[in-house]
């Protein structure tokens, strides 16, 4: 299918060098100057904190996570905690949406459900968390920031992740909820470049309709 966006795979990329593509991307965009344009990328481990702060929600000690390797950063998408690191699917959806935020976010949500019933996996959005969830427990967190109507940040999808690095937080400051991955929920490793040749498509079907207008709907700077 065509698709009514750009991909770009950034590969393995540190999350703040990731940051400054975005917003290089992000200012192309809203401009007119390049297309609506989906990152693909997997960090190195990294902890970020969103609106709603968040460092209240660390297990770990700051000092000890910085001597284990993890970066520690302040951003500007919504949400709380969270954590983000090899294994991860992490797509940057830099598209013009408008102010239709909630159907963006579900948009999102529905991909990713999609995206898990080929694996076999029955998985749910949720309208009061933000994310795709099997149970207790959350597959792919999702954290957005519109800026001139075009999207920002996006959503963390585990598929081979080292579950044990989200016991350095409560995962989006919610407690007694779990995290899992693909690989946990099929019993098999999944690669990481095939959970990217399937997901695409299934966010292209998602948004497909609603790009086309969006343009309209942008703000000016």
């Amino acid at each position: 299918m065509e698709l009514p966006f750009v991909v770009r795979d950034l590969g393995r990329m540190g999350y703040l060098d990731a940051w400054d593509v975005q917003h290089e991307v992000h200012d192309a965009v809203a401009s007119g100057r390049e297309p609506p344009t989906l990152l693909l990328v997997e960090h190195d481990p990294v902890i970020t904190f969103g609106r709603k702060g968040g460092h209240e929600h660390l297990l770990t000690p700051a000092e000890e996570l910085t001597r284990q390797g993890f970066d520690l950063v302040d951003i500007e998408r919504g949400g709380d905690v969270t954590y983000h690191g090899p294994g991860q699917l992490v797509g940057y959806p830099i598209l013009p949406i408008g102010r239709r935020v909630r159907d963006y976010l579900r948009r999102i949500e529905g991909s990713i459900v999609d995206l898990a019933a080929e694996y076999g996996v029955t998985a749910e959005g949720s309208p009061g968390y933000a994310g795709v969830w099997i149970g207790n427990e959350k597959l792919c967190a999702i954290g957005v920031a519109i800026k001139r109507g075009v999207s920002l940040h996006g959503f963390a999808l585990n598929v081979s992740t080292n579950l044990a690095h989200f016991d350095t937080i409560v995962p989006c400051g919610l407690e007694g909820t779990g995290v899992t991955s693909l690989t946990a929920l099929t019993g098999r490793p999944v690669a990481m470049e095939e959970a990217k040749a399937r997901l695409v498509p299934h966010f292209a079907r998602h948004m497909a309709d609603m790009l086309p207008n969006a343009a309209a709907d942008r703000i000016p700077a």
